[in-house]
């Protein structure tokens, strides 16, 4: 029975790794390409699991959110920095003006 128990555990920390390396951008990746990483957790099993969490793993993962970065629209011409995003409508200072000008244009 404990036999058993281990297993499970084994192979629930096996596709725990084997998920992280698939959904970790290739850009995060550390030590070595996301591809390699793929076949030594896949290969050499719960070794390669502890391996890319000690060797692989980005390092902001423990703990941050990641997000993904903007190469267009409306971040990228204030360098992808994000402001306080609004509340509501009512809160927007942009969407306001906007409003007054629709508002002016009607008359």
């Amino acid at each position: 029975m404990p036999s058993v128990v281990i297993g499970l555990a084994l192979l629930a920390f096996w596709l725990y790794c084997l998920f992280d390396v698939i959904t970790t951008p290739d850009q995060a990746v550390r030590n070595l390409p996301k591809v390699l990483w793929v076949l030594i957790v896949v290969l050499l099993v719960d070794l390669g699991g502890l391996f890319w969490l000690l060797l692989g793993r980005p390092l902001a993962a423990a703990g941050a959110v990641r997000e993904p970065k903007e190469t267009f629209g409306p971040l990228a011409s204030r360098g992808g920095q994000r402001g306080p995003a609004p509340r509501g409508p009512e809160d927007d200072p942009e969407f306001l003006r906007h409003l007054e000008r629709r508002l002016r244009d009607e008359d």
